[in-house]
């Protein structure tokens, strides 16, 4: 069986280690973990390997975060993945900071990456998992909040969080959508 697993974010130097990046994060501690390597080709950044008896495909989208759905759907047509097999990481400003939450399918919530890929797939009936990064920012300041970086503070506070996502990442490929979130969320 196989599993598309995208992970949201921006390509650049200057978007790396941002809020807005989160996905990409958690995407190269799994790469770090399952000693993959991410290689640049059609609309992201793609690698894959194995883990119990599954194919985990992951991409992080080189479209930039607003375009995220031209990738998301070349993929899941590429790799012939059910809807269902996707699972989308990303950032959550109405979440506390690290606090993570699954959910099999959803509304954008005002979030332009999630908005692309419902466009581009056909609507929101996909799995996904948000991030919270907080919404730490004065009124008007969310754009240039979420593409800030992490204060010292909150890079102590991240890896826990961002292990606890891969290992939500890795159940929802082993024992599926709904017994992952009866044990995480």
């Amino acid at each position: 069986m196989k599993f598309l697993i995208a992970g949201l974010g921006n390509i650049g130097a200057e978007y790396e280690l941002t809020r807005h990046n989160i996905g990409f994060l958690v995407l190269d501690q799994l790469e770090d973990k399952f000693d993959c390597k991410f290689e640049l080709t059609r609309h992201a950044y793609y690698t894959e390997f194995k883990h119990k008896g599954k194919s985990i495909h992951m991409i992080k989208p080189s479209t930039y975060m607003n375009l995220s759905g031209k990738a998301v759907n070349y993929w899941l047509n590429e790799l012939k993945i059910e809807k269902k097999n996707l699972l989308v990481i990303t950032d959550d400003i109405a979440l506390p900071l690290g606090k993570l939450r699954m959910r099999a399918k959803g509304s954008d919530a005002g979030h332009n990456g999630l908005k692309n890929i419902d466009s581009m797939t056909g609507g929101n009936n996909y799995p996904r998992l948000r991030f919270g990064i907080g919404d730490d920012f004065r009124r008007g300041h969310q754009v240039d909040y979420v593409l800030s970086r992490f204060s010292d503070a909150q890079w102590k506070e991240l890896p826990g969080a961002i292990e606890e996502a891969c290992e939500m990442a890795l159940s929802f490929a082993t024992i599926g959508i709904e017994r992952t979130m009866n044990l995480y969320n």
